[in-house]
């Protein structure tokens, strides 16, 4: 419904968010590799993907796929993608959102952070499908992780998105996230985890309004009530973004 292009909110501590967009090249390469060498990504899904049952010790993954201890798969499966509008949903969500949470925790709590969500979202996952061996892949736990920190710390920052696809149009992130959230609890209650791991998507959600508070810098409140305007931000430029 709403794709998110751009947010006006500039770094305030950090020069560049070099955590976040190390995390974009290495999802971006690790889906050219896999697409390279394994382009159905079954086999890598097996390997590196988290597979609930082989978590909980109800069953043994098959040795043609057990290369990783499964403890590793609640990180490694956030580098696992099924195709490039899976992967590209995740890395623009990260690339508008990633920089300023990065900028409010600093580069090696926010590389934590990103990864503490994404387990919280196997966990979550594996919590509510124990017994489910299905791979669970894609960054998507993490990411939620990242929106609603970023929800927490900049609720009135305006987000430029495409409404519906095709109409851009700047709307306050407190609006725009806080549905994406509701969606995501919607969506599990309706459709359960189909195909998409609504639930991992919770789990990140729950973790990072969770972690936020612990993590980012002490100087930096929650819900900033500064209110940044895209055009606000233009004219300071010109003066002196499957789970």
């Amino acid at each position: 419904m709403f794709i998110p292009l751009y947010d006006a909110n500039r770094l305030k501590y950090i020069k560049l968010q070099y955590v976040t967009l190390s995390l974009i090249v290495l999802n971006v390469m690790v889906f050219g590799l896999v697409a390279l060498f394994d382009p159905d990504t079954q086999k890598a899904s097996m390997i590196f993907g988290y597979i609930p049952a082989v978590a909980q010790g109800l069953v043994v993954r098959p040795p043609e796929y057990d290369f990783i201890a499964s403890g590793w798969t609640y990180i490694t499966y956030t580098f696992m993608h099924a195709d490039i509008y899976h992967l590209g949903g995740n890395m623009l969500f990260l690339w508008v959102f990633g920089d300023n949470v990065e900028d409010a925790m600093g580069h090696i709590k926010f590389l934590i952070f990103y990864f503490l969500c994404g387990a919280a979202g196997a966990l979550m996952h594996g919590f509510v499908f124990s017994d489910s061996h299905g791979p669970l892949i894609g960054a998507s736990g993490a990411i939620f992780g990242v929106v609603a920190a970023y929800l927490m710390l900049h609720p009135r920052v305006w987000v430029w998105v495409f409404a519906f696809g095709r109409i851009p149009l700047p709307l306050p992130a407190i609006y725009l996230l806080a549905l994406w959230i509701a969606e995501q609890f919607l969506m599990l209650f309706v459709h359960g985890d189909e195909r998409i791991s609504w639930s991992a998507h919770i789990g990140g959600i729950i973790s990072g309004a969770l972690l936020v508070g612990i993590l980012k810098r002490w100087s930096i409140p929650l819900f900033d009530r500064t209110i940044v305007t895209p055009r606000a931000v233009v004219t300071e430029d010109k003066q002196n973004n499957e789970a």
